[in-house]
């Protein structure tokens, strides 16, 4: 585990958060721990609440790669469980290349209060990490975390799941994106990894009106829960030129243009399950595919 100075500008409960963080992700043994109560728990609980309206395209594909370095996971952003969903269709699928799992997050609750910490750890055994201070003051932690994450990705084996736009889009139209952040450039730009694009449409916030709606019959063909993962994005027009902030933009918007694009494709399949073209044996409904029986084995 690589140390770093705390900063004296987080409290007592924000020091013990961060330490107990670092330590569940970067301590070799408590991360294959961790690891397992993703697939052995996480994701039974998470498939069983949505796994009868959830479609998901590309899911193959994705699990057919064999990454040489570590994944950026980049999506979309409406729901504050959309990377719970993309963590569930990898699993589904058999990705048998994502072995370590990081989803950075804003630290201002998940960081700073008891009950984010402490929700942290009981869903995903702390794999919202590491985190993200909006503080000035912070900055420097903000850097510290932006280092760990390149480090993680010049690893195979690791996934890094990002929103671009930094933020939840509220606004009505769900295809709508917010502008792209430098920092996704950044990360890509410094770490070289790959990056996969996904779509995520059909969640809410109202996680007690979704497990609802996953029980409901009829339910995927009025509000089906739809994933598109793509192709990974060819960013290596920006890789030769001296990384500098405006190229950090840069490969950020060419991402978000690639994500948006996913959009398109997921409003078709939207359309095509409320006319009743898409049959309910189709494989890309997620409960026609694999138990947690065949998730994918921790041999690191």
């Amino acid at each position: 585990m690589s140390e770093s100075p705390v900063s004296a500008e987080l409290t007592r409960f924000e020091q013990l958060a961060l330490r107990v963080a670092r330590a569940t992700n970067e301590v070799p043994g408590l991360k294959r721990l961790q690891g397992v109560f993703l697939r052995g728990i996480s994701y039974s609980w998470i498939r069983q609440t949505v796994l009868r309206r959830t479609l998901v395209e590309g899911l193959d594909e994705v699990a057919a790669l064999r990454p040489d370095r570590g994944v950026i996971m980049a999506s979309n952003h409406r729901s504050f469980f959309d990377q719970y969903i993309l963590l569930l269709s990898m699993y589904g699928g058999g990705a048998r290349w994502a072995k370590r799992l990081y989803f950075p997050v804003r630290a201002n609750f998940f960081y700073e209060h008891p009950a984010g910490a402490l929700l942290n750890l009981m869903i995903g055994g702390n794999v919202m990490y590491p985190p993200v201070f909006r503080q000035a003051e912070r900055a420097a932690l903000t850097r510290d975390s932006v280092d760990r994450m390149v480090r993680f990705l010049g690893e195979p084996g690791t996934v890094i799941g990002i929103h671009p736009e930094g933020t939840r889009g509220k606004g009505p139209d769900p295809y709508e994106m917010l502008p792209a952040q430098p920092g996704i450039g950044q990360l890509a730009l410094q770490s070289h990894a790959i990056v996969v694009p996904a779509w995520v449409n059909g969640l809410s916030n109202d996680i007690v009106g979704d497990v609802r709606d996953n029980f409901t019959p009829g339910v995927r063909r009025v509000r089906p829960l739809i994933v598109v993962l793509g192709a990974p994005v060819d960013y290596s027009e920006f890789t030769a030129q001296k990384p500098r902030p405006t190229l950090y933009k840069k490969t950020a918007d060419l991402i978000r243009k690639r994500i948006g694009e996913l959009g398109e494709r997921e409003r078709e399949l939207r359309r095509q399950c409320l006319a009743g073209e898409i049959a309910d044996d189709d494989p890309r409904w997620l409960a026609n595919r694999g138990t947690p029986a065949m998730l994918p084995r921790i041999d690191d």
